[in-house]
């Protein structure tokens, strides 16, 4: 028995190989009801992946289904949860009958057409190449059974939308549809849940803007970059950790961060989307063998990155959304083990630090290193919202720099000039001096001509 359910012996052995003996909430929650349409929202680290795998498992074993195509998709936003979401499968199939395919980016079509000529009956993949072999016609989902969409928000932030749809189009209508994620609050994901679910159950164990009891959230008030590199450098030399993660939200300063590290540190690493699959692969791998201890990376490595050992979390630059910030953070106290996540904040990302604490509603710890103390000590004056409180702009004069004409009380009459205040004003030129094309009172681009002052 797991989480008061008698499942399949081959599940149940493979539970015991890996020395899980007790459900998580949110497994404890989403099992009961998993044979229905369920939306489920859940902290990272928390189990979702065994939640919804096990449910699959289960029926795959027990129901025959000869001569049929993929029965179980799982659908994740990137190939590093992929592979996650795969290695996890693997563990349990390896134990019974089934098989378990990959498809991601990076690797060659001819490769990953002979896998699915195999016909396995679970299918992890991204949403991208799986949509390109669905134009082939080199994959077949009109079997499915179960249709899992992991972390949908973030697929639907890659601009992905168009590409869920024409998947949906593809799968069998009578099917079993999980919609998992840490953040749910997403207006696409409610549009998703509301024409792909059928009367779903919704599921929360603990929000994303619920505190983190296993994570310490600091920030330290940094200059510039320059100020930034110092207090990383210091940071990796005096916490306790055994791995550490840096994330920045551009792929070029990872390799000039990963590079300054190097001259100070050793067992340094550096991720990014620019990199090969198999370099990917690689890095991670050292990182799991603990062959590297800090990792440089983007938010490529926000989700679906589990590394044992991860107590670290340093944002060098803060997440542009409160979603992605929870997902860095989530790295680290995983599974009840306790983490540290500092932030390093620059004057003009405090607004940004304001929206990630009224997002998450909890306010990061001030933190200051001594002999690193940033010249900038934060704004003067917040508004309620955490946010910087500008003064007004003043409206701009309409002659600048021009003193204001003073008003003689005197009219000028019509037409005169206005240096004798008398006569007839000279006619100008048109043929000389006229803005106007001939005969048309608009120019080529259909704008009335700009009338010059006198």
């Amino acid at each position: 028995m797991f989480a008061g359910i008698a499942f399949h012996p081959r599940i149940m052995a493979a539970l015991e190989k890996q020395g899980i003996n007790t459900p998580t909430d949110v497994q404890q929650a989403v099992l009961p009801q998993a044979d229905r349409d369920l939306q489920v929202c859940a902290e990272t680290g928390s189990g979702k992946t065994l939640a919804y795998l096990l449910p699959v498992l289960q029926q795959l074993l027990t129901k025959d289904a000869p001569n049929t195509a993929t029965r179980a998709l799982i659908l994740v936003p990137t190939r590093e949860l992929a592979r996650q979401v795969y290695k996890d499968c693997k563990a349990f199939t390896d134990m019974n009958s089934l098989d378990v395919g990959v498809l991601t980016g990076g690797e060659e079509f001819k490769y990953q057409a002979a896998m699915l000529r195999k016909n396995p009956e679970i299918l992890v993949a991204t949403t991208g190449r799986l949509v390109d072999h669905l134009k082939r016609d080199t994959v077949d989902l009109s079997d499915l059974e179960f249709l899992v969409l992991d972390e949908a928000d973030r697929m639907l932030d890659m601009g992905f939308a168009e590409d869920m749809d024409l998947i949906l189009q593809r799968c069998r209508a009578e099917r079993r549809t999980y919609l998992l994620s840490a953040t749910l609050h997403h207006e696409g994901v409610q549009r998703i849940a509301g024409s792909w679910l059928v009367d779903a159950e919704e599921i929360t164990t603990h929000g994303v803007r619920e505190a983190h009891d296993f994570i310490r959230q600091q920030r330290i008030l940094a200059d510039d970059n320059a100020h930034k590199d110092r207090l990383l450098v210091w940071l990796l030399a005096n916490e306790t950790y055994d791995k550490a993660i840096v994330f920045l939200n551009r792929r070029d300063e990872v390799e000039r961060v990963a590079d300054f590290l190097r001259q100070h540190r050793e067992g340094v690493a550096a991720l990014h989307g620019e990199m090969t699959q198999d370099e990917r692969n690689y890095v991670l791998q050292l990182v799991r063998q603990g062959k590297r201890h800090i990792l440089v990376a983007t938010d490529v490595a926000a989700r679906g990155l589990d590394v044992e050992g991860m107590d670290l979390v340093i944002n060098y630059d803060l997440a542009r959304k409160g979603d992605e910030y929870v997902h860095r953070i989530g790295r680290t106290g995983r599974a009840g083990r306790h983490g540290l996540a500092i932030a390093l904040v620059a004057a003009h990302e405090w607004d940004l630090k304001a929206r990630i604490e009224r997002y998450m509603q909890q306010q990061m710890q001030s933190r200051t290193i001594e002999g690193l103390k940033a010249r900038y000590q934060g704004p003067k004056k917040v508004k309620s919202s955490g946010k910087v409180a500008g003064k007004k702009k003043k409206p701009a004069a309409k002659s600048a720099g021009k003193k204001p004409v003073k008003a003689t009380g005197k009219k000028l009459a019509k037409g005169a000039s206005k240096k004798t205040g008398t006569g007839t004003a000279k006619k100008p030129n048109n043929k000389a001096h006229s803005n106007k094309p001939a005969g048309n009172l608009m120019d080529a681009d259909g704008f009335a001509p700009i009338k010059r002052k006198k």
